[in-house]
């Protein structure tokens, strides 16, 4: 592990705090007008409101680490990219698809429309890549690539290498926490002790790349010992935790399936017939 810094540039500079700005201001004002499509569409079925608020809280974390002072501080220190790694990667994707987007607009759009997107979320590449085991290779599974091979400063070196991880750090978080308690339709998800598994695999992937960090074994990130070992930690509580809450939202959106032989509830007789309350009709002659 080297132990001289090699500072990143600021992400363009000026135009690296309009574009997130911009882009932060499309997505919490698109939203909303969904919602209201929604609701003009069927006033009976109001839109969740905690749904909302999951979303907003998203794009509040999108917002703190994509601007000052997170950003800079990610620029010139390695513990302020894991910083911003974890709130980009983790924890607003959980928050943005515990949103529920993809149902929302399906509920917003014309019949039509929906359809249409159901045959895309219906297709084999979304199946593909709505699995577990694809959303984890593609998101625990590139920290490895990122952190112990000469990537992590070939990419960081340029700005658009510097948004280009940005952009898969999000987009694989979004697909990991879709993939295992997303609320939006997912036809190829599995069963949620399948999805327990994988997330298990994710939380060992992250421990042992974030241990293997701080202990300096084959990290090819050109930072002080120091800041690789504060990136380290906060890698591995900030990733333990972030998970954890995954795991509690795959706990509250699990709805045990009936098995169909399964004993009627106190009180009921198995196979009763329904009670008529028309009169019997009196036979003829």
């Amino acid at each position: 592990m080297d132990h001289h810094h090699t500072s990143h540039p600021a992400g363009g500079g000026a135009l690296g705090v309009v574009l997130p700005v911009l882009a932060l201001l499309v997505c919490p004002g698109g939203y909303p007008l969904l919602v209201l499509r929604a609701r003009r569409r069927n006033p009976v079925r109001a839109w969740s409101r905690w749904r909302t608020a999951a979303f907003c809280a998203g794009v509040v974390l999108l917002a703190a680490a994509l601007l000052p002072p997170v950003a800079p501080f990610a620029h010139r220190d390695f513990r302020g990219h894991m910083v911003q790694h974890l709130l980009i990667g983790m924890y607003a994707p959980l928050a943005l698809v515990l949103g529920a987007p993809v149902t929302l607009v399906l509920r917003a759009v014309s019949a039509p429309r929906a359809r249409r997107l159901s045959a895309v979320l219906h297709s084999a590449p979304a199946r593909l890549l709505s699995r577990p085991p694809v959303a984890v290779l593609l998101s625990a599974g590139s920290l490895p690539v990122l952190y112990f091979t000469p990537l992590y400063d070939t990419v960081m070196a340029h700005p658009a290498g510097h948004w280009l991880v940005h952009a898969h750090f999000l987009l694989s978080g979004c697909l990991f926490a879709h993939a295992v308690a997303g609320p939006d339709p997912a036809p190829a998800r599995p069963g949620v002790p399948a999805r327990l598994v994988w997330l298990g695999c994710a939380i060992a992937v992250h421990a042992v790349a974030a241990q293997l960090m701080y202990g300096g074994f084959g990290v090819a990130v050109h930072a002080p010992a120091s800041e690789v070992r504060g990136g380290a930690e906060i890698m591995y509580y900030g990733g333990d935790i972030a998970e954890l809450l995954l795991a509690a939202a795959l706990v509250a959106t699990w709805r045990p399936e009936r098995h169909p032989f399964a004993r009627p509830r106190p009180g009921r007789r198995p196979f009763a017939r329904p009670v008529s309350l028309r009169p019997r009709a009196r036979p003829s002659g």
